[in-house]
Formats: C-alpha cells, structure tokens, sequence
C-alpha cells in the first residue's frame, strides 16, 4: 500500500485570492504592485485568478515586494493585517507623498496637521 500524504487544510484559501487579499490590503494595485516588482499588470491578473501557478521565485519575489513571510503567502501562517481595509486612494497619495524633496514634505505635513487639530 502506497503512503499517501495528509489532505491540506481545507480552510487555506487559493495562493492567487491570498495575494490579492494582501495586495489590496497593503495599499497596492495591480498595476502599483507590477510596477514595483518589474512584471506586467496582466502577470498579477493571471497569479490573482490562479491563471498562473507561482514557482518559488515569484513566491519570494511577492513576498519580499508585500513585505510578508512566504508562508503568509502560502496561507501557511496567518498574516496581521489590519482589520479595516485601508483607504487605497490615502495610501497610494502617501506613496507619492513620500517621494517628495523634504520641503515638501514638511509643508505637507504642516497642512494636515492643521486640518487634524482642528477636528
């Protein structure tokens, strides 16, 4: 009798629903995150809808871009995320804020902070 091995935990989600999860709650579209990993937004759409099985490499390369354990990715381990779901206009602005010369930066910073205290 051949061995056969343990089913996989049926409550893992597929790898591609995961990175889409994780990409969306790190703030990132499609086309942001292929822009930091150097792929297509089409190689994303294909990896999200499991068009594309991910190879170790791009198991890596995700994990390392979203800031994650592999076995985040791998659904082995769960990720703390936050509970709400960040706004991904706010967050993509502060991406571009942070490119910003640090004149800018400041005075951006100054702006807020006056909207913050006066609520």
């Amino acid at each position: 009798m051949k061995n056969q091995p343990s089913p996989i935990n049926p409550d893992i989600s597929p790898i591609g629903e995961r990175l889409a999860k994780i990409r969306k709650l790190r703030g990132y579209s499609q086309e942001s995150l292929a822009e930091l990993m150097g792929i297509s937004r089409k190689q994303i759409t294909d990896y999200e809808t499991d068009r594309v099985h991910m190879n170790d490499e791009m198991i890596i390369r995700f994990a390392l871009a979203l800031k994650i354990s592999a076995d985040n990715l791998l659904g082995l381990k769960e990720i703390e995320l936050p509970v709400e779901n960040p706004n991904i206009r706010f967050t993509r602005r502060l991406k571009d804020l942070e490119k910003l010369p640090e004149s800018k930066k400041r005075a951006v910073i100054k702006i807020l902070d006056e909207f913050i205290k006066q609520d």
